[in-house]
């Protein structure tokens, strides 16, 4: 059905969550770009590297790819057969993300112990900054299974339809 899929949208949407939930289901390999561009320290990797990493999982038989990251994103529409954009409220996003602060989690390579005020702004900003730009790639990309998800209501639905499937 599926082999190359992407899932994108605003930080704090459940991307992460549905991610696994897919991976569990389609036993494809999961690859969190949160992962690949940050170290435990906080810091993170060059350009250069997390573009060598992402290259090296780009061209791989199949694969989820989890992260928004708009500068590497035609890249990933341009080797996707599946996208799957996270298009929630942002009251939604925000009280998600300041949730999760405390908890490790398997996408992350440390935990949160605040809610990071750049971080905050990303999301209020999110649908201003960087849905225009990824709903016009997604137009550009007829020939991809596109799926668009206004609810995590929407999101669950969609994989139990697909377990149902037996997929």
């Amino acid at each position: 059905m599926f082999k190359k899929i992407i899932v994108i949208g605003c930080p704090g949407s459940g991307k992460s969550t549905f991610c696994r939930k897919l991976r569990d289901i389609t036993k494809l390999p999961l690859y969190y770009l949160d992962m690949i561009w940050h170290r435990p320290d906080g810091t993170h990797v060059s350009r250069e590297d997390f573009d060598k990493r992402l290259g090296e999982i780009l061209s791989k038989d199949s694969w989820i790819i989890d992260g928004n990251y708009q500068r590497t994103l035609r890249a990933r529409l341009e080797k996707c057969d599946t996208v799957f954009l996270f298009d929630l409220p942002v009251r939604i996003c925000i009280d998600s993300a300041r949730a999760r602060i405390g908890s490790r989690r398997e996408d992350m390579p440390w935990v949160e112990t605040e809610f990071d005020e750049e971080f905050k702004r990303s999301i209020l900003n999110f649908e201003t900054d960087n849905l225009p730009d990824i709903y016009k790639m997604l137009k550009e990309h007829t020939d991809k299974r596109i799926v668009i998800f206004k609810s995590r209501q929407q999101a669950d639905e969609y994989l139990d339809n697909l377990k149902g499937k037996g997929i």
